[in-house]
Formats: C-alpha cells, structure tokens, sequence
C-alpha cells in the first residue's frame, strides 16, 4: 500500500514539473476539457431548475412592476441611444476628415461563466467559448460596467481569463479627466488595483475615471477599467500611492463580452487608409484630374501665338488674285485670335469692286469647263 502510494506521488509531482514546464500536456487537457464541460453542465443543472420553476411560480404583481419598470428604462435607452446615433455619425465624419481607420464599434460576442480557479491567489475563471468560436489568446473579456480581463488558455469549447486583479496582471490606462497615462496593476484583492509610478505631483484626484488607453496593442482604448479611490501623497517619496476599484464587477458578472478587436499594425492601418482615400479619389474623379491641370499651363507659352500668328497675317495673295477670297476669311481666322483676323476680313468687304472682281473668274471659268 505504502509503495502504491508513493508511486502515485511521484508521478503527479512528475505530471505536475511537465504540465508547468513543457506543452505536451496541453491536447491532453483539451481533451479532457470535452470532459468536463458535461460536469460543469449536470453541476450547472440544480439552478436552472430552479431558475426556471421559479420563473414559472413568479406572481402576477411582481411580473407587472417589473414590465412597467423595464418599459420605462427602455424608453430612457431609446432616448439615448438617438444621441448616441448622432454622436456616432458625428465621429465618423470626424474620423473621416482625419482620414483614420480605426473602428467606431468593435464586433462582440457574448459568453457565460461556466467555473473559477479554487487557487485563492489566482484570479481565473472559465467561459463557455473556446477555439471552435473563434476566440485568440489575449482576447479581452469586460462586462456590462467595464473590462475584467484577458485569455490567457484555449481549449476547444472553453477558454480561462486572467482577471485584472491578479497579481501576475497590469494595464495601461490614462485618467478620463486630463488624459493622464498610467499602468494600473493587480493586487491580489478583487476589489482593488494600484496604479504604479506615479509621480507624487501628478494631477489625479479621488472619483476619476480609469480608462484603457489602448498603448499595449492588447485591449481597446475607451473601455471603463477602475475608479480612483484613494491617492496617497508622502513628501518623501518620488511616486504617490494611488488605489482604484474596478469598474466591472469580478465577483459577480455571470454574462460576459468577448471583444473581437482590430489586431492589425499601424503601418497597415494607415496603408489601408491611404488605398481607401485613393481608391474614394478614383471613384469620385479627382484624383485625375488634380495632376492634369497643374501641368498643362506651363507648355503654353504666351510667345506661341505670335509665332503663329505671322503665317495667318500673310494670307493676302489669295485675295489679290481673286482666285478664292471668301474660303480662307471663312475657314482660317476661327483659329486664330481676333485680334489678327479683324484687319484681314475688312479690306475685301471694303471694296465694292472686290465683288464682282470674284464673281466674274468664276463664272468665266465655270463656261470654258
């Protein structure tokens, strides 16, 4: 029995260094996550019975001030949700003229929490969505209120979120108020963060809201993530301590967020941009024509037409000989200025005889053909 025991000893302290060491375990574990997503379904059941008959068994009364009560907030939420509209397409107008990429609304996806970590210095819990549903490592995870944290493990239909609390865990946030950047750290506690490195003249005060700044690549910038509680000003230290609570509620949100955000680079962003700003140019046909009409002055100089005016000022022969006045002042003069075609017009309508000087070849000619 002793050496059975020891046996079994031996080998999870030998599980336990590879697990910790080595991914050879990690299909291992995904296969038995299949496992035991049926156990956290038959524990999950008792609830939803009981959910369910307690739905079923509620009063009448309850149910009709509860209508009442939603109706009314739901009339709020379309009241603001018109400003919001508006405030939305104002942004991307702004957007637009600032000829940025980034995006207004971010795809979501709604999860539930199946389990937590029993470790109480780890701050993990289990969601239903896993690789199947298309959920990455370092996914951000928030709540109706603000974010609580990332994927850090993926197994098929489950995946494990380090909340922002833990202690391995830091965020870079700035203050809503001034813009104030920061890196806001976990404790250990669920109900607090420290943010680290603040200098002791900073302007940060209680009640100021905490919000992602976006600057680590990792979370989406504007997303609630605490509320200044307490800032500790020493004279003898070069940084204040500054303690927040989270926004989101840790310890008591049951339906989360899964944020599908843009993972593309800068460069690529503002590549893409720039085609789309070229490609808006083309369609619109101003792109073309921008480049054509810079040019095209400078061939045309004011010396051209002089030089070809000389030759149009000579075209008196035809008329001393009587031959065809009329066709060159009909077909010549139109490209040249008017400047040069007045006097050449005039002096065969000046003349009287002029007429009958042209009409009289022609008509002898037209007798001997």
């Amino acid at each position: 029995m002793g050496v059975r025991l020891l046996v079994l000893v031996v080998l999870s302290v030998a599980l336990m260094v590879v697990d910790a060491r080595f991914a050879l375990l990690k299909p291992v574990r995904s296969q038995m996550s299949l496992v035991l997503m049926q156990t956290y379904w038959i524990t999950d059941l008792p609830q939803r019975l009981y959910q369910g008959v307690a739905s079923q068994f509620g009063s009448r009364t309850e149910l009709v001030a509860e209508n009442e009560k939603l109706k009314t907030e739901n009339l709020l939420l379309q009241g603001r949700m018109q400003k919001l509209a508006a405030l939305t397409e104002q942004n991307v107008r702004l957007r637009e003229l600032l000829n940025s990429s980034a995006l207004v609304n971010e795809k979501v996806e709604v999860a539930e929490l199946i389990g937590m970590d029993p470790n109480p210095f780890t701050h993990r819990i289990i969601i239903n969505k896993g690789e199947r549903d298309g959920v990455v490592l370092g996914q951000p995870v928030l709540d109706a209120r603000g974010l609580m944290g990332q994927v850090v493990e993926l197994m098929p239909y489950t995946s494990r979120v380090l909340l922002l609390t833990d202690t391995t865990h830091s965020i870079p946030v700035q203050v809503n108020r001034n813009g104030l950047r920061a890196i806001a750290s976990g404790t250990g506690n669920p109900e607090r963060l420290e943010l680290r490195h603040v200098a002791d003249t900073a302007d940060i005060k209680e009640g100021d809201l905490l919000v992602s700044s976006g600057l680590g690549q990792r979370f989406p910038a504007g997303y609630p993530v605490a509320t200044v509680k307490e800032v500790i000003h020493d004279s003898g230290q070069p940084f204040a301590i500054v303690r927040a609570v989270p926004t989101a509620a840790l310890n008591r949100s049951r339906y989360l967020l899964l944020v599908f955000s843009d993972n593309r680079t800068p460069e690529e962003r503002a590549n893409e941009a720039a085609q789309a700003q070229e490609a808006e140019d083309k369609k619109n046909g101003t792109a073309p024509i921008v480049p054509a009409t810079v040019p095209k002055p400078a061939p045309v100089a004011p010396a051209a037409t002089p030089a070809s005016a000389a030759p149009v000022a000579t075209p008196v022969k035809p008329a001393a000989h009587g031959t065809q006045p009329v066709k060159p002042a009909a077909t010549k003069p139109p490209a040249s200025t008017p400047a040069t075609t007045a006097p050449a017009v005039k002096p065969p309508v000046a003349t009287p005889a002029a007429r009958p000087a042209a009409t009289a070849p022609a008509t002898t000619r037209q007798r001997e053909e």
